[in-house]
């Protein structure tokens, strides 16, 4: 359907959320991140929950904690704008930072613009130092929280354009039809075929007649009146979901071809010490089997979705999109060959001691044997 621009529809209140994630540390114990940040920081911190869904429905397998960071000034083309900033923890070792923009009376038009220039404005390279500093104020602040820090080689960013009220009400049907949401969803100002703008419309999802959400790879857009954040929410944990699992199957993909260079460099050995080094590098692997299956657990079980249908569809609708279910695939493979391999250690080094006890033994007898015939 082609939008009807001859009638104006201006956003009334909104908000614009610039998201950057990063993997930070094996496990954050949220906790400790709390305690050092009230008695460091000495901001507020709370522990995340969706809103409005009841617990028993949808649930944080672990609330995340959310820290406040203040504000921050974004130097656009139409001018500064003043952006909240917040950090949110999981325990799985991710840091997601927000920048949220409020918007009040404008076009259409010019809240997809001010989204396309926010995008731009902390994409672009001098924006990197901007998340590295919020990035370094989050570490600094929660201090021996992180277990096992790593350095944020991975990140995913999103972005989202939240309207909770426009200048006359509307249903989502009527939206769909009033509204070009390309300039929004795509980043695009030239005109998409019919074919590109179905695609980038496909993942729409509505609850009520006044709400809408529409999902996009790197985007979104949500209509919400009451004001509710739970699909913000999901939509954050699934990015979450997606950076933890990139980082474990770049992880895996970096340790089989070590793998198996320590397997045929041990295979080279003497039996016996050979035998050990086979039980040794065995162990090894399994103990790192061990925490990146404990870790994807987690990952897994980040957000618990039961009785509510609307937040669950869209939830799967962006695990989906977002291929998290590919890479977790792809993760849960690597682990079955570590597996496999270790299990195929531990039976040759079993085999070696075997062949070495065999020997020794058949060197006794005859030893026994000469020792006999002698005396």
């Amino acid at each position: 359907m082609t939008p009807d621009e001859t009638v104006a529809l201006d956003v009334a209140t909104g908000t614009i959320l610039a998201y950057r994630l990063f993997d930070v540390a094996y496990a954050i114990d949220l906790a400790i991140a709390e305690q050092t940040w009230a008695r460091t920081v000495r901001t507020e911190s709370s522990r995340g929950r969706l809103t409005t869904t009841p617990a028993k429905a949808v649930a944080f397998g672990v609330p995340p904690v959310t820290l406040g960071l203040g504000s921050i000034v974004l130097d656009l083309p139409e001018g500064p704008l003043q952006a909240t900033v917040t950090a949110r923890l999981y325990d799985f070792g991710v840091v997601s930072i927000a920048l949220r923009v409020g918007v009040t009376d404008l076009s259409w038009a010019a809240f997809s613009q001010r989204l396309n220039a926010i995008d731009l404005a902390v994409g672009l390279a001098p924006a990197t130092a901007l998340w590295t500093d919020l990035l370094d104020r989050v570490r600094k602040g929660v201090g021996d929280a992180l277990v096992r820090p790593i350095p944020s080689t991975l990140e995913e960013d999103y972005i989202v354009g939240v309207v909770t009220a426009f200048s006359e009400k509307i249903t989502a049907e009527t939206l769909i039809g009033r509204l070009d949401m390309v300039p929004l969803l795509s980043g695009e100002q030239r005109p998409l075929s019919e074919g590109a703008r179905r695609d980038l419309l496909r993942h729409r999802y509505s609850y009520y007649t006044d709400d809408l959400v529409v999902l996009t790879w790197d985007r979104a857009f949500v209509y919400e009146p009451r004001g509710d954040s739970d699909v913000i929410d999901v939509i954050e944990v699934a990015n979450a979901q997606l950076l933890e699992m990139r980082y474990y199957d770049e992880l895996l993909d970096a340790e089989l071809p070590r793998m198996y260079d320590l397997v045929e460099a041990t295979r080279r050995r003497w039996a016996l010490p050979g035998a050990r080094r086979f039980a040794d590098l065995a162990r090894r692997l399994y103990t790192m089997v061990a925490e990146v299956t404990e870790l994807t657990e987690k990952v897994d079980n980040a957000l618990q979705v039961t009785e509510d249908v609307y937040l669950a569809r869209i939830y799967a609708a962006a695990l989906e999109l977002f291929r998290v279910p590919t890479v977790s695939a792809a993760v849960d493979r690597k682990l079955s060959i570590i597996r496999d391999t270790y299990t195929a250690l531990y039976d040759e080094a079993h085999a070696s001691r075997s062949e070495v006890l065999e020997v020794i033994i058949t060197v006794m007898i005859a030893v026994e044997i000469v020792l006999a015939i002698i005396h």
